[in-house]
């Protein structure tokens, strides 16, 4: 628990996820994406029924080594608090590439946004990734044009590419796919 009562909680293995926290995963991951989240699911709307195998296929890849969940909760101190955010950060044990490993789902809930909980996040999985995992570099690709470019590139992150214009929202509106990468952590 830090002193602005956020917690910020790492899960290793499905076991360790409650049927409470699988089901607080997919609300927060239905709320990102039905407010224009770029999280997963890039047609609003969504519900639990449809976000809840995407939760269950995260969880169920939990490995030390090569999958970890990590969440925010806020609340008073000494409460769990409040699901903020969550995201999973993942490593292809494959010799070639196994130094560094892939940010996903990196989400915050947008009632909250603004009060540092997702910097919070991203702070501590740098730390994860480097301490606990041992990577050297972590990557990640977000949607162009939603203002993510800017947040990461706060935290150090370096926009090293774009496939421009590679996804189709809608008719008329492609975004490009923004690659960022944090090196060294």
């Amino acid at each position: 628990m830090t002193d602005s009562g956020l917690s910020l909680l790492q899960f290793t293995a499905p076991e360790q996820v409650t049927e409470r926290l699988r089901q607080e995963l997919a609300a927060c991951w239905v709320e990102v994406t039905n407010a224009g989240g770029a999280a997963g699911f890039p047609f609003p709307p969504v519900d639990e029924g449809q976000v809840t195998p995407a939760v269950d296929r995260i969880v169920g890849t939990l490995a030390p080594g090569t999958s970890r969940l990590l969440v925010a909760r806020a609340g008073a101190r000494g409460e769990l608090g409040e699901l903020v955010g969550w995201l999973n950060v993942r490593r292809d044990p494959y010799e070639l590439i196994a130094h560094w490993g892939t940010l996903h789902h990196v989400q915050t809930r947008p009632d909250l946004r603004g009060r540092g909980f997702g910097a919070a996040l991203m702070e501590e999985v740098r730390s994860v990734a480097r301490d606990e995992m041992g990577l050297e570099q972590l990557h990640l690709a977000a949607r162009g044009g939603v203002g993510l470019e800017e947040f990461y590139g706060r935290l150090g992150w370096k926009e090293v590419g774009r496939w421009p214009g590679a996804l189709r929202l809608a008719p008329g509106d492609d975004r490009d796919e923004v690659l960022m990468l944090l090196a060294p952590l």
